[in-house]
């Protein structure tokens, strides 16, 4: 007759070893932490554009963590299209200026705040973007390389496109 303490070890070791197998997948999976990632971003969203195929906006906050400055150097989306890169470039009567530019420096330790008044991504000729949905943004910085971000599509007319300042 096997005594209940057997039992109880055999169970605990059991789930010892499907915890060491857990932490071990996550491990070989490229998992970590978020402080060991030099760039984190987070509320990302798009607003859906008027029309399928006119050009629409993206937002999100982009922080960097690493000991030096990084630059946004290109972006795509999984609805395809064309993604530019703008920054502010004056106001004229009360509406705020974009250009195109070549990257978008974040210094070391800041945090870069998408918005309507602030830098942004532009997005031409892309698939269909419908409000409630997500998709992926992959951003491409000079030194952290590829950081993909899921945004949701948000819904103007519904009330889903307001930026959030928190």
């Amino acid at each position: 007759m096997k005594s209940m303490g057997a039992g109880i070890t055999g169970r605990v070791g059991a789930a010892l070893a499907v915890c060491f197998a857990l932490a071990a997948t996550l491990v070989l999976s490229g998992c970590s932490t978020p402080s060991s990632r030099p760039i984190l971003t987070n509320s990302a969203y798009i607003p859906q554009p008027a029309s399928q195929g006119s050009a629409t906006v993206a937002y999100m906050d982009i922080r960097n963590t690493a000991k030096t400055t990084d630059r946004l150097v290109s972006a795509s989306t999984s609805a395809g299209g064309q993604v530019s890169l703008l920054a502010p470039d004056g106001m004229r009567d009360g509406t705020m200026l974009m250009k195109t530019v070549q990257d978008i420096a974040i210094p070391s330790g800041s945090e870069l705040r998408m918005n309507p008044n602030s830098f942004r991504l532009r997005i031409t000729g892309a698939g269909k973007l419908e409000g409630g949905k997500d998709i992926f943004i992959t951003l491409r910085f000079a030194h952290a390389g590829k950081v993909s971000v899921v945004a949701l599509v948000t819904n103007p007319a519904s009330g889903g496109g307001s930026y959030f300042l928190n």
